[in-house]
């Protein structure tokens, strides 16, 4: 149990972790922003990824920079297919799928650089009925697949540097002292 604390204790307060995957999903006439596929790297601006495109985002929250970015621990994904969901990376819309650093371990404020960006996680992402259109969910599970994502969905982050980013880099949380934009 000890061991648990620490190594909680380190991923909480900057051990880094790793971008497993980045994910997008170009603008497509008639087809919804997920699941996302992979790509080996991608360049991150203040919008968001280069080559994704969401319709929420750009349609109804006029491209939020506090949205520019949504990451999903694979940790996350791993305990949602151990309860039965075989959710895979880029399926729940994420930019990036990452590694090492626990759900909990981000929050609202907090600072990280992959590759060249740089970003801060701006709020946690709220499930919706677009998860319906996944095919192992559907509308007749659906309703029970929110409750499940409620508090699991990812996180929103908001660029404050642009950067290339790919997949293997390294994923470090920035200390409070540089944690200003």
């Amino acid at each position: 149990m000890e061991s648990n604390q620490i190594r909680w204790s380190s991923a909480a307060f900057g051990v880094p972790g790793e971008i497993q995957q980045i994910n997008v999903k170009p603008q497509t006439e008639g087809e919804h922003g997920l699941p996302k596929k992979p790509v080996d790297s991608a360049f991150v601006t203040l919008t968001g990824v280069e080559g994704d495109f969401n319709v929420y985002r750009h349609e109804e929250r006029e491209d939020d920079p506090d949205q520019a970015l949504l990451i999903m621990p694979i940790e996350t994904i791993r305990e949602l297919n151990s309860e039965g969901w075989p959710i895979r990376p880029g399926d729940l819309g994420e930019n990036f799928t990452t590694s090492g650093i626990p759900y909990q371990a981000f929050g609202i404020g907090k600072v990280f650089t992959a590759g060249s960006a740089r970003f801060r996680i701006t709020k946690a992402c709220d499930p919706c009925d677009n998860l319906f259109l996944l095919p192992y969910v559907g509308a007749p599970r659906g309703p029970d697949f929110l409750k499940v994502m409620l508090g699991r969905r990812g996180w929103y982050a908001q660029v404050l540097e642009e950067g290339q980013v790919k997949a293997g880099d390294r994923l470090a949380e920035e200390g409070p002292e540089s944690a200003s934009a």
